[in-house]
């Protein structure tokens, strides 16, 4: 890699706070009552099992999903900046679409028929550089693994197109399709990012990168089941009753 882009001194993340929190499709249940906080500053993982709600309670906070209750954002001053890496990203792998082309659509700031000011590909390059992905610029999408395109999500996430970090950053099981090298990379940027101040929403299957990484741990099957130090809370006994917890439906 090259010498590391210019990193942001400080960031002002909110207090994100979730209060009695419910989803319903129809007649199906999705969340139930959920009540958690993130601070700013810290890394709050979300655990628990395929289908329990985990993805669904990020899209509340992304605004995309009709929720009852309360989500909140307590800014320490003005409303900064929300980063946000889903799961997947489903598109044509035949699509003439490089690297760079995905991210510039992501920050640039006129029409895409234009040719990208210089500073903007500098940028993008340098973004590249931090995820480990410096020789990816000019691949098309669809060629990357499905672990570099992670990366891919995680730079354009990183970046408004005007060098500013995010304040809050929401990750969907962000590790599920990365290799060693990869996660090594993510779990830097992650830890970076919360000791400038940032709050980071980790939604994660890997409960021991949980236990290694996450300052709070929030366990939810469609209801909360519990919650604290990751150290404490993710127990053999309790890993094994969340993953064998049998949800009620109406």
């Amino acid at each position: 890699m090259n010498a590391p882009a210019p990193i942001s001194a400080a960031l002002q993340g909110p207090a994100v706070r979730f209060e009695g929190v419910g989803l319903r499709y129809g007649a199906a249940r999705i969340l139930d009552g959920i009540d958690l906080r993130a601070e700013p500053g810290r890394i709050h993982a979300v655990v628990g099992p395929n289908g329990g709600g985990k993805s669904s309670l990020l899209r509340c906070l992304m605004g995309q999903a009709p929720f009852s209750g309360t989500i909140a954002l307590d800014w320490p001053a003005v409303p900064g900046r929300i980063g946000y890496v889903p799961q997947v990203v489903e598109f044509d792998r035949n699509l003439p679409m490089t690297v760079t082309d995905f991210l510039i659509c992501f920050m640039a700031r006129r029409p895409a028929f234009l040719r990208p000011r210089a500073v903007l590909r500098d940028r993008v390059a340098r973004l590249l550089d931090r995820v480990g992905l410096a020789g990816k610029a000019r691949r098309r999408m669809g060629d990357l693994s499905g672990g570099e395109r992670q990366r891919v999500l995680l730079a354009q996430a990183l970046d408004d197109g005007h060098g500013r970090e995010p304040d809050l950053m929401v990750l969907d099981e962000p590790m599920a399709a990365l290799d060693a090298v990869g996660a090594q990379v993510f779990e830097t940027i992650l830890t970076g990012l919360r000791d400038r101040g940032a709050t980071l929403i980790w939604v994660e299957h890997d409960l021991a990168a949980v236990r290694r990484l996450a300052d709070g741990v929030s366990a939810i099957d469609g209801q909360l089941l519990f919650q604290g130090a990751p150290q404490a809370e993710l127990t053999p006994d309790r890993v094994l009753a969340l993953f064998s917890h049998r949800r009620t439906q109406p």
